[in-house]
């Protein structure tokens, strides 16, 4: 069975200079204009980086030569001197913290993280398919916990199809499971309609955060870096 791993920073953890980014990314850094977006780049590069940096234990590199650059579907990729690194990955980031993903270039992973909070009285019929609403209005937790884990594992696998919130929500199924404790890993699965295809999920809550992490192919249980 594959091995996914994941890793959590906070944007107090950025270095203060940016010796650290490529000379494209400085580039591309130095084109945002307002700080709140510049910050969230910034931390989820960093991110990404050391979780990539983590991932492949034993090979010496200097974090300027990994770059971390944005495919014409806006999904990351890893380049280390300018050829593509041995990693899956994928980035997400909610308020101060950013959590990555990684896995290897044999699967296709996707994660997404949201600060859980209520959402707007029609957002379960607007996003959701019946089985999904179901779900939210006889969990065994919190409605906002429960609407918010369907939502995010909606971006996570739309994120691992490399389509995006420009595809319809409930063109994916959620099912998760919950073994009684959500602050510990639980699985869920994603089905896309359109072409059948199964994704294989994890969730947890941890610090008011959801966070939910996918493949294509069934993983063990994810482990941390």
């Amino acid at each position: 069975m594959d091995r996914i791993f994941w890793l959590t920073r906070t944007s107090a953890k950025i270095p203060a200079d940016d010796d650290w980014l490529s000379k494209s990314e400085r580039i591309v850094l130095a084109g945002f204009r307002f700080p709140k977006r510049r910050n969230d780049w910034l931390l989820g590069r960093w991110t990404a980086k050391e979780a990539i940096r983590l991932f492949l234990a034993g090979r010496n590199f200097l974090l300027p030569s990994l770059e971390i650059r944005s495919a014409a579907d806006g999904a990351p990729e890893a380049f280390f001197e300018g050829r593509p690194a041995g990693v899956s990955l994928s980035i997400s980031h909610s308020r101060d913290r950013s959590l990555c993903v990684a896995g290897s270039r044999a699967m296709s992973v996707g994660c997404d993280l949201e600060w859980i909070e209520p959402r707007e009285d029609n957002f379960e019929n607007d996003y959701f398919v019946q089985e999904e609403m179901s779900f939210v209005a006889q969990s065994p937790f919190a409605r906002e916990v429960a609407s918010n884990l369907i939502w995010s594992a909606k971006e996570t696998t739309l994120k691992i199809i490399r389509k995006g919130l420009s595809r319809d929500t409930r063109s994916v199924v959620i099912n998760p499971e919950f073994d009684g404790n959500e602050q510990s890993w639980n699985r869920w699965t994603g089905r896309c309609l359109e072409s059948s295809k199964l994704f294989h999920g994890w969730w947890r809550t941890c610090e008011g955060y959801i966070y939910t992490i996918a493949s294509d192919r069934p993983t063990s249980h994810p482990e941390p870096l």
